[in-house]
């Protein structure tokens, strides 16, 4: 009996030993395994946007680089907030379509991503989105947010401490600690994680219509993390959820249709 004692309490301890280093693993590698910043940069001129630019952005002593082209009149700009791997400039198939159609977009890598140096953070993510947001702004055109995935966090963070015109959420999480906690369930991930992203909270402020895409095939948002935010919101437009659709399919099952609808349907594009 003794033995059997003696044992359970060597057994738990090595569970708690255990679980405490992975603890602390998560904890002190958190931003490395949270963020995939990695990629190739498409320089401008190898892609079709002839009339498109190369922008400089200051930002806390820093710079994000990005791309810029104007809108034709009656179009809005599009401020676009990447998601979380690669480079901004790897969707520039997005952005010609975009300019081929009359709108216009700002997009950019946040620091620490391929294009921008720096150092990865929530506060550096949102004051990036932030400063992008500002720039656009001095050009007064209609301005309408699209965030895509980890972008969908600073887009809502701008949209709710800035007036745009319309706010496109596409494959968004509810907050990033709410997919840290499901993916990780067992970890006390709102203690220990320092990117929360807290787009449950920050939707309570946005004014703007609202639009969230999403796909009931998506494994690395589930697809209720759209729902339960889209439910957030104070001026929710539409929902739009495509059946068998995964995290990278929203594109070629029609998002950028929906998007017209939806900025024709907010006032910013005529």
């Amino acid at each position: 009996m003794k033995l059997l004692r003696i044992s359970a309490i060597a057994l738990i301890a090595l569970v708690l030993v255990v679980y405490t280093g992975a603890v602390g693993y998560m904890y002190f590698n958190q931003r490395a395994l949270q963020y995939e910043a990695k990629g190739e940069i498409f320089p401008l001129a190898d892609v079709a946007l002839p009339e498109a630019v190369d922008v400089a952005i200051p930002v806390d002593g820093a710079v994000i680089n990005g791309w810029y082209q104007a809108p034709q009149p009656g179009k809005p700009l599009i401020i676009y907030c990447k998601g979380n791997s690669k480079s901004f400039s790897e969707e520039h198939e997005r952005y010609e379509r975009f300019v081929s159609e009359g709108f216009g977009f700002l997009a950019f890598d946040y620091r620490g991503f391929p294009a921008s140096p720096g150092s990865i953070s929530e506060a550096g993510i949102l004051a990036d989105a932030t400063a992008a947001y500002d720039w656009a702004a001095e050009k007064n055109f209609p301005i309408v947010i699209w965030g895509r995935s980890l972008g969908t966090g600073p887009a809502t963070y701008v949209a709710s401490i800035r007036d745009a015109k319309a706010l496109l959420l596409e494959t968004p999480f509810l907050s990033a600690v709410n997919v840290a906690a499901e993916r990780y369930p067992i970890l006390p991930v709102y203690w220990v994680m320092l990117d929360q992203f807290r787009s449950d909270e920050w939707i309570a402020d946005v004014s703007e219509p609202v639009m969230v895409a999403h796909g009931t095939a998506d494994t690395t948002i589930d697809v209720s993390n759209g729902e339960r935010l889209y439910a957030l919101a104070p001026n929710p437009d539409e929902l739009w959820i495509v059946p068998g659709a995964g995290h990278s399919d929203l594109w070629d099952a029609g998002i950028w249709d929906k998007a017209k609808a939806f900025f024709t349907r907010a006032g910013a594009a005529n």
